[in-house]
């Protein structure tokens, strides 16, 4: 019994070894993305003047992106007036790009700020955009403590990409 237990409470998730054996936990790799030339390397989604829109490469669910100051920054009030309207933008044009291609119903939306509140990059600020779906808390988080993303993040990178041709910007 104990045997089958040990296999049903299992699940394979290969790519998720990559956060924990982190090598480098000092690396930002926040910063990284904000200064590179390769947008797909670092899942790059959008690039404005004061900031980016990233997919979270741990995600919570399929489809968590991110809005991220190019400006390292750990604190709300260091972020330029700017900075801040900017970084609400990229989180409504997330919602678009979202809603285009993952068909989210809802999202959560919020910054962790401090280990204290969760913040796995503590010194650089960025806005979580979680897309959320009716019925998406289903028994495997519950149950199972297993959270099940549906789809890799190549494949989902590529479409959020064509996403962008099909919703540009200015939101109006």
């Amino acid at each position: 019994m104990d045997e089958y237990k040990q296999f049903v409470e299992s699940l394979w998730a290969p790519w998720r070894v990559e956060y924990f054996e982190r090598r480098d936990q000092e690396q930002n790799f926040l910063e990284t993305a904000a200064h590179t030339s390769n947008d797909a390397e670092h899942l790059v989604i959008y690039r404005r003047k004061s900031g980016f829109l990233i997919m979270n490469r741990y995600p919570y669910s399929a489809g968590h992106l991110m809005a991220v100051p190019y400006r390292k920054v750990a604190d709300l009030e260091t972020l330029t007036s700017a900075e801040r309207s900017e970084l609400l933008d990229l989180a409504l044009y997330a919602q678009r790009l979202l809603r285009d291609v993952v068909k989210a119903q809802g999202f959560n939306v919020g910054f962790n700020l401090g280990s204290a509140a969760g913040a796995g990059v503590e010194g650089h600020l960025h806005l979580h955009i979680v897309p959320r779906w009716v019925g998406d808390h289903n028994f495997m988080p519950v149950l199972g403590r297993t959270r099940v993303i549906s789809e890799g993040l190549q494949g989902l990178y590529e479409k959020l990409i064509a996403a962008v041709g099909r919703n540009p910007w200015p939101l109006e």
